[in-house]
C-alpha cells in the first residue's frame, strides 16, 4: 500500500525510541511480528545506544515480517525529540505510532490503533505497569509476556507483578473516548497515535527539551493549538511497561520551565522542531 494514501485510510510507521537497552527492544520488535496486523514499517529511534543494540537488530532482520530501519545518532545525553524527529523524517507513512523502548505491544496494538485513527485527532494509549523482579525475569527468561491469556494476566495481578488489570479489557467507548479533547495532561509519548501531517504542522518535538521530562506534555499542548483533538485509547490500546530505574532528572526543572512558557503563550510550531534536523 502507498504511504500517499488519503486521511481516512491510515498507513502505520511505528518509531521505537531506544537506548541502550537491547533485552527490552528484542521483546517489542518480536511482538509486532505477532500483530493482528502488521505495521507498514517500524523506525528504531535510537539515542545513542552502544553495539549490543546494533548486533541485536542484525541478528533479527532475517525473523521481522516487516520493513524496518535503524536511525542512530551520536550518544550526546538524553535526546529523545531530536532522534524522535530524525526518525520521523525517514517515515514513509501518512500516520506515526510513537512507542518507547520498554514498551512492549499487545498482539491487537496496531489493528487497534489503526480502528481509532480519525482525522484531526490523536490518540493517547495507556500502560500496564510491571515490577522489578517481575521485569528482571521477563528480560531474563525471554518471556512472550505479549502473549499471555486473561488468565494469566490475573495471576499477574493477584501476584502483585502488574499494577491494574482494567486497561487490558476492549472496550467500545465511542464517543465518551473524545470527552477530554483538549485534556493535554497524562498524554504520553510512549504510547501516541497521530497523523504525520499534524506532526509536521507543529513542527515535530522542540528538541530544546534536554534530558527527561516534559518534552511529550508540549507537542500535546502545541497539536491542541493546532486543533488536533485528543481521543482516548483507553480500554483498547494499552501496552506493557517494563520497570525500570528512573531517567537522571537533573534537567527536569528547566524543562519544566519550558512546559510553563508554551502554556502561557499561543505559539504552536516548536522553537526547535523537525525542521532543524540535519
Amino acid at each position: 500500500m502507498s504511504g500517499t494514501m488519503s486521511l481516512k485510510s491510515p498507513n502505520i510507521s511505528v518509531i521505537i525510541t531506544t537506548y541502550n537497552r537491547p533485552d527490552a527492544l528484542r521483546l517489542i520488535l518480536l511482538a509486532l511480528t505477532q500483530q493482528t496486523l502488521l505495521p507498514n514499517e517500524v523506525i528504531i529511534a535510537d539515542d545513542g545506544s552502544g553495539i549490543e543494540t546494533r548486533l541485536l537488530i542484525e541478528q533479527l532482520s532475517k525473523q521481522l515480517n516487516y520493513p524496518f530501519k535503524h536511525v542512530w545518532q551520536k550518544d550526546e545525553g538524553f535526546q529523545a525529540a531530536k532522534i524522535r524527529n530524525k526518525a520521523v523524517l525517514y517515515a514513509n507513512n501518512n500516520y506515526l505510532i510513537f512507542l518507547d523502548g520498554d514498551c512492549i505491544p499487545f498482539p491487537d496494538f496496531i489493528e487497534q490503533h489503526r480502528l481509532l485513527a480519525e482525522p484531526h485527532w490523536f490518540v493517547s494509549g495507556h500502560r500496564v505497569l510491571l515490577n522489578k523482579k517481575f521485569t528482571q525475569k521477563i528480560l531474563k527468561e525471554f518471556l512472550p509476556i505479549y502473549k499471555d491469556s486473561t488468565q494469566q494476566w490475573l495471576l499477574h495481578y493477584f501476584h502483585h507483578q502488574t499494577n491494574r488489570l482494567f486497561p487490558l479489557l476492549r472496550i467500545p467507548l465511542n464517543k465518551l473516548r473524545k470527552l477530554t479533547f483538549r485534556r493535554w495532561q497524562g498524554a504520553k509519548s510512549c504510547n501516541l497515535g497521530l497523523w504525520k501531517k499534524d506532526f509536521l504542522t507543529v513542527n515535530g518535538f522542540d528538541e530544546s527539551f534536554i534530558g527527561w521530562g516534559y518534552e511529550d506534555s508540549d507537542l500535546v499542548i502545541r497539536l491542541i493549538r493546532a486543533g488536533v483533538k485528543r481521543k482516548s485509547g483507553k480500554f483498547a490500546i494499552p501496552v506493557i511497561h517494563l520497570w525500570h530505574q528512573q531517567n537522571d532528572r537533573k534537567k527536569e526543572q528547566i524543562n519544566l520551565n519550558l512546559l510553563k512558557e508554551i502554556t502561557k503563550d499561543q505559539r504552536i510550531r516548536a522553537k526547535i522542531g523537525i525542521n532543524n534536523v540535519n
